[in-house]
Formats: C-alpha cells, sequence, structure tokens
C-alpha cells in the first residue's frame, strides 16, 4: 500500500471516528437531560424519549435472557475489522468507502454502549398514521444509510462492468 492509499484510507477512519463521537455526545446529553422512559413532543411525528435496547436493530432479541450483549458485541467487532479491512484494500472507491464508514463508525458506537451499559441508549422515535418506528439513535441512523450505499454502490458499479462477449 502506498502513502496516497494509506492517507485515503486514513480519511475514511477519521470519518468512523467522528461517527462514534458525534453518537457517544448526543447519547450523554440525552442521559443527561431525560429519566428512562421519559418523552418529549417535537412534532407530530417525532419525539425523543430515553430508552435502552438490549437487543440489536429494532429490538430484535432484545427479550432474550442476557446472552445478546455479549453476543452482538463480539459480533460487532469482528465485523468491524472487516469492514476496516476493506477499507485498506479499497481507499479510492469512494462510495464502497464510505457506507463501510458509516457502518464502522455504528457498530463502535453501538459496542461502546454494550460495554458501559450492556445495552444501547435509544432516543428517536418516529410515528404516523398509527404506526410507530422502534427507538433508534444516531449509530443506528449512520449504519442505515451506510448499508443503502453500498447497496448502491453495488448497482452502480454492475452497470459500469464492460459485457462479457456473447
Amino acid at each position: 500500500m502506498n502513502r496516497a492509499d494509506l492517507h485515503s484510507a486514513a480519511k475514511w477512519f477519521a470519518l468512523a471516528a467522528a461517527i462514534v463521537a458525534a453518537d457517544q455526545i448526543v447519547k450523554w446529553l440525552v442521559l443527561r437531560s431525560f429519566a428512562p422512559g421519559e418523552q418529549r413532543v417535537v412534532t407530530d411525528f417525532f419525539n425523543l424519549v430515553l430508552v435502552f435496547n438490549k437487543g440489536a436493530a429494532f429490538s430484535l432479541f432484545a427479550q432474550a435472557p442476557g446472552w445478546q450483549a455479549p453476543a452482538l458485541t463480539g459480533f460487532a467487532l469482528v465485523a468491524s475489522l472487516v469492514v476496516g479491512y476493506f477499507i485498506v484494500r479499497n481507499p479510492g472507491k469512494t462510495l464502497f468507502c464510505l457506507g463501510l464508514a458509516l457502518i464502522l463508525g455504528g457498530a463502535i458506537g453501538n459496542v461502546i454502549d454494550r460495554l458501559r451499559f450492556g445495552q444501547v441508549v435509544d432516543f428517536v422515535d418516529l410515528h404516523a398514521l398509527g404506526w410507530h418506528w422502534p427507538a433508534f439513535n444516531v449509530a443506528d441512523s449512520a449504519i442505515s444509510v451506510g448499508a443503502v450505499l453500498l447497496i448502491l454502490e453495488g448497482f452502480l458499479a454492475r452497470e459500469k462492468r464492460p459485457e462479457a462477449p456473447a
């Protein structure tokens, strides 16, 4: 790997670190300002609320008997190593690395919560027309946007490939 590639990879890791910092700062503010379960209405479809999620995305496994925090932490740490490897190997693929950096920052942000509290701090509460989305946080948002970018990049990369001769 040359110096330019190292510099390019470093900017993706810096973005991931910025996501972690933003996630943890906002969670710290919410923890300082809300009691567990406290809800504040912001708009007709958006509330702030302090809830703790012992499970994975959308509270998957939240009711499990306690194995989820160490298992999800281990999974996120392994996934973070894999994501980091792909960033280092492909630092010039902008959309690909942007998606990976967002996922990496979000994963680490939620790992910090699991290590500190044994669960993840969630606070964004969206609802409309009788439909209620599970509460989420900055890290979850980064992971979701990163996943969408990776899917988009997959479609765009496919379009750029030359067609195979018949």
